[in-house]
């Protein structure tokens, strides 16, 4: 499977932004989808997941009500719509895919990957 994630950009604290994740080359409704991101010399660190079975969603602590993971199983897209963004959110955006029904807030459970996309937040 390969993933091409775009959306990401420049936004001003407070504002908002959609990335958007397109999967080829595999039966995207059989595979739980998640998004993490890695800020310059930090850890990879969970965003959110949301299940292929029953499309049952978690969050990052950090989350906190701010931002939401969908899926269009017609169009192969995994979403993440981002609100009241913060200057913390800044980091390259990664979504990811796995076959595992569980422990989906670790990244060695997703088998493929996308190349990321860059969002920046400006205070």
């Amino acid at each position: 499977m390969q993933l091409q994630a775009c959306g990401g950009g420049s936004v001003q604290a407070g504002g908002s932004l959609r990335v958007s994740c397109v999967a080829s080359g595999g039966t995207f409704r059989y595979y739980s989808m998640g998004w993490f991101r890695q800020a310059p010399g930090a850890e990879r660190e969970f965003v959110a997941t949301i299940k292929w079975n029953d499309g049952s969603k978690a969050y990052g602590d950090f989350v906190k009500g701010r931002f939401t993971i969908s899926r269009d199983s017609a169009k192969n897209t995994v979403y993440l719509q981002m609100n009241n963004l913060k200057p913390e959110d800044t980091a390259v955006y990664y979504c990811a895919a796995s076959t595992a029904q569980s422990y989906l807030n670790d990244p060695g459970y997703y088998r493929y990957w996308g190349q990321g996309t860059l969002v920046t937040v400006s205070s």
